[in-house]
């Protein structure tokens, strides 16, 4: 009389459905040597199938480091998360002592913003720049970082509120 009707609510033709699995284990064993397929899709024609062996294939899961190395790469990121990974690093290019007292900010292209604790550590740091940019860049590859900018400690606004008068400083506040 017609066939059954599965969930999606189209009707299977008789005899399209082997009850006993007899076919699905010949198809097993047909991919398990090695043959190609027929797989019928529903409502479409039956397909070659290719199984993938013991060997390589497109289809294998790949390591999530090398997705993301490739992801990386296509969206030009590879320098800046370099730069970001060598930061944690800060003290082996500026020796413990100058690292206590610095800290790299921020990196965008090419330039490298460290922040000093002082103007006298920014100064001892600033004669360094080319060494630290050397060692940087030989970690890093040729170039990646441009240009170094050290800068001091930043000053307190002395703003305060809608109604202040520009140019009129602290006045006598350190009495």
């Amino acid at each position: 009389m017609g066939g059954a009707q599965n969930r999606g609510g189209s009707v299977t033709p008789p005899g399209a459905h082997d009850p006993t699995g007899t076919e699905l284990a010949l198809r097993i064993a047909a991919a398990a040597r090695g043959e190609p397929v027929r797989w019928a899709r529903r409502g479409r024609e039956p397909v070659d199938v290719a199984w993938s062996g013991a060997g390589e294939s497109a289809r294998d899961p790949h390591p999530a480091g090398a997705v993301l190395r490739d992801v990386m790469a296509a969206r030009g990121w590879t320098p800046t998360v370099s730069v970001t990974a060598l930061m944690a690093r800060w003290p082996e290019f500026v020796g413990a002592v100058n690292a206590a007292h610095t800290r790299p900010e921020r990196f965008a292209d090419g330039v490298l913003v460290v922040r000093a604790e002082s103007t006298t550590w920014a100064a001892a740091l600033r004669t360094m720049l080319p060494l630290v940019r050397t060692k940087l860049n030989g970690e890093l590859g040729a170039e990646t970082v441009a240009r170094i900018s050290v800068i001091g400690p930043s000053a307190p606004s002395w703003k305060k509120g809608r109604r202040s008068i520009p140019g009129r400083g602290p006045r006598d506040t350190y009495g």
